[in-house]
């Protein structure tokens, strides 16, 4: 088996909001002080990979398209037990919406060559949009699982579990095929000190625009279908309001009367 599993570099979802900081003139979020990771649904993406890798056989290539990609950071798949590691790296990638980035990264899989299997996170957690997976299916024409929860490969064929509102679907989907993991796929593994020091052997391969055969024009904020309105922090205020009254009695009255008109009871 032949994967590529897409990933994203992200700010830490789990870092606290004070790190967070909202440049509104260019609808783009900052983040000081702590670093970026791995979206956590590319790594249960990368998780589905090495354990098809480990029953199947195979190789599994990472790609990840941005600017100013930290090496710790992007070489973390690889310390999983990945085996290659491409970035599409440049200017031109930067602010994109989910349609440009999945073509970029569509015209990079097919420059790639020979693949089985894609695997995406369900939803990168910096714009929850859940887009890319299915779009790269679309420009490479191929199937679609989205919200995957088990994946089992037969020679020609998946037969996976997709996670639904009351329970799962099961279905089957020939390769090659496209398939977006969600969380219920299993805990993805801890690198090992082995692995760190593989993935510190391994240089990635970077492609330019130009290496894809792509025009910058077509790539990023130039590549955008849609455009971000505003970027903002919602302000989060609470009242407080006092049901006075001159005995216990009657301040339970007015509180009761104050929560009708809320329409709370």
């Amino acid at each position: 088996m032949n994967i590529i599993v897409c990933v994203k570099q992200v700010i830490d979802p789990e870092a606290p909001p004070a790190s967070f900081k909202i440049d509104a003139a260019a609808n783009k979020a900052e983040m000081h002080g702590a670093p970026p990771v791995i979206d956590p649904y590319g790594e249960y993406a990368v998780e589905a990979s090495l354990k098809i890798k480990e029953a199947r056989g195979g190789k599994v290539t990472v790609m990840s398209l941005g600017v100013n990609l930290l090496r710790e950071v992007v070489k973390k798949p690889l310390a999983m037990g990945a085996d290659e590691l491409i970035l599409l790296e440049d200017e031109a990638y930067t602010g994109g919406d989910g349609w440009s980035t999945a073509s970029a990264l569509a015209i990079a899989i097919k420059k790639k060559g020979s693949y089985d299997l894609i695997l995406c996170g369900r939803e990168a957690s910096d714009t929850n949009a859940g887009q890319t997976g299915a779009a790269i299916a679309e420009v490479l024409g191929l199937p679609c699982v989205t919200l995957v929860r088990k994946i089992d490969v037969t020679d020609d064929k998946l037969r996976v579990e997709r996670v639904n509102s009351a329970g799962y679907d099961v279905i089957e989907v020939p390769l090659p095929a496209v398939l977006t993991v969600s969380n219920e796929i299993g805990q993805p593994r801890y690198p090992t000190i082995k692995g760190i020091m593989a993935a510190k052997k391994i240089e990635p391969i970077v492609w330019k625009p130009a290496d894809i055969g792509i025009e910058a024009s077509h790539l990023g904020t130039a590549g955008r279908r849609t455009r971000m309105r505003k970027l903002f922090q919602p302000v989060h205020e609470g009242k407080c309001e006092l049901a006075a009254g001159d005995s216990p009695e009657e301040m339970a009255v007015n509180l009761a009367m104050k929560l009708r008109e809320a329409r709370i009871l």
